[in-house]
């Protein structure tokens, strides 16, 4: 593991390696905010926690560069903690195992935390090299992206002094974002008064379904991928018509911004039903695998029979529940009309909990548009409500509105013509960036996202590319070197 410390240029993954040994999970930031303290004293920069736990530092300009614009690198120090089913490994004290697998950084039954680790290594990097000639460099390493974007919301409004916001938190080497989906967490709960089983003619089984691609509910929701919670629905309101089965717990899903790659739920059914609906689980198996055969190649899907609990879910909570999941929408709503292949609006059904009388259903909605975002909003409550259920939304922020004029954009891409010989690319993400909410506040700022290339960030097989990290850090450089006069 170590030896990553030793790829090119060892600055940034020497950084990287540091920052998998310190336990970051989204909610659990103690120990990496004081990491990054510590840091910025060892690297004589200035370097302080503000009341949103976001972490600054300030470099000052080099002797004559004093008169350049400033500039302001950003990136989030929290990580979706995603496992394999069978790992142990604990977000919250334990280390990233990190591992080379040929041209790629992976993590060994989690996820490896590039998403945003690479770009915090780069603002490291970049704070202790001392031969770089810069004008004001400040870094904002921002909190609780992954959850909320808690920290960019909170952001005081007179805390940072740059003309230029650097995003570090793109995923596509090559490729330089201007513009980004706002997004807004949708959330409907209901409390039922639980009713007792029958001992004597019931019998429960708990159903599994797992072993899903999963992955990041901005930038995959496309390609169709399966979602555990949609998949589950179908099965679970089949054998409730057909087999007289009831719900007595569902729990998918663990991450809002992440497609669900597992659901299980406990049922029961009267004891002369079991072996039908065993049968039908092998039927639904062959069927998804079949659905899915071009996209998920893991997929399993089984039963267990397990001992009858004394509560279920009553009848018609039971039915409107199930009911509401299988119509709530889940994936794209439509297309950018600009940008035919960027997704502009989508929901993920990310997270189910049904258990001792409290339902509560998860999801995050993106877009593009305002009125979109609220179009999505106004379906899934209308959905909900229909099964009685309390529908909330919290967490919202505005979409990034493309800027093709922006001045550091043109400088990244010359640099990036001279530098590679080759045209960079302009993108809009479906995914959300901080770039809105941190504009939203300072909106006189230049911005453009960039970064060297992750795969399948928000899941167990996220990945780095390790060759687009040295051009991604001779990019990074070079264009801090020639940031223009004010």
């Amino acid at each position: 593991m170590s030896e990553i410390k030793n790829l090119n240029p060892t600055c940034i993954w020497k950084n990287f390696y540091a920052l998998t040994q310190v336990p970051r999970p989204s909610g659990h930031l103690e120990k990496i905010q004081q990491f990054l303290l510590d840091f910025g004293q060892q690297a004589g920069v200035e370097a302080f926690k503000d009341p949103a736990g976001n972490i600054v530092f300030r470099k000052p300009a080099s002797a004559g560069m004093e008169n350049r614009k400033g500039v302001i690198l950003q990136a989030h120090m929290d990580m979706v903690p995603q496992k394999t089913p069978e790992n142990t490994h604990n977000f919250e004290t334990d280390p990233i195992q990190p591992w080379i697998d040929g041209e790629w950084v992976k993590a060994k039954g989690t996820t490896l935390g590039a998403d945003n680790g690479l770009g915090v290594a780069a603002i490291m990097a970049i704070m202790e090299d001392k031969t770089l000639r810069h004008g004001p460099v400040e870094a904002l390493i921002t909190a609780d992206e992954e959850t909320g974007m808690y920290g960019a919301n909170d952001l005081p409004t007179e805390e940072l002094h740059g003309d230029i916001l650097m995003n570090l938190d793109s995923e596509h080497w090559g490729k330089f974002v201007i513009g980004s989906a706002g997004g807004i967490d949708v959330t409907a709960t209901i409390e039922y008064k639980e009713e007792e089983t029958a001992p004597a003619e019931d019998a429960a089984v708990k159903v599994t379904l797992k072993g899903l691609r999963g992955g990041h509910s901005g930038l995959e929701i496309h390609e169709g991928r399966g979602n555990a919670n949609k998949m589950m629905a179908r099965f679970v309101r089949e054998v409730v018509e057909t087999e007289d089965a009831r719900l007595v717990s569902w729990h998918g899903g663990n991450m809002r911004n992440a497609i669900p790659f597992k659901a299980e739920v406990v049922l029961t059914l009267p004891k002369e039903n079991v072996a039908a609906l065993k049968q039908d689980v092998e039927e639904w198996k062959a069927d998804f695998i079949d659905e899915y055969k071009q996209i998920e190649s893991g997929i399993e899907f089984y039963v267990e029979d397990v001992e009858l609990p004394k509560m279920q879910v009553p009848e018609e909570i039971n039915d409107n529940l199930i009911n509401a999941i299988l119509a709530c929408h889940d994936g794209v709503v439509r297309m950018i009309p600009s940008y035919p292949n960027v997704v502009e609006t989508s929901s993920n059904l990310a997270i189910i909990d049904i258990e001792d009388g409290k339902a509560a259903i998860k999801i995050l909605a993106r877009s593009s548009r305002e009125d979109m975002k609220q179009y999505i909003v106004d379906m899934l409550e209308s959905c909900f409500n229909m099964a009685g259920m309390k529908v909330e939304t919290a967490g919202s922020y505005g979409g990034w509105d493309p800027n093709p004029d922006s001045p550091i954009l043109h400088l990244l891409l010359k640099e990036y013509k001279e530098l590679f010989g080759k045209e960079g690319i302009i993108q809009v993400d479906h995914a959300g960036l901080e770039c809105s909410v941190i504009l939203g506040k300072y909106p006189w700022l230049d911005v453009v996202s960039l970064g060297p290339t992750m795969k399948s960030p928000h899941t167990t097989t996220e990945r780095a590319l390790i060759e687009t990290v040295a051009p991604f850090w001779e990019l990074l450089r070079k264009t801090l070197e020639d940031i223009p006069k004010k």
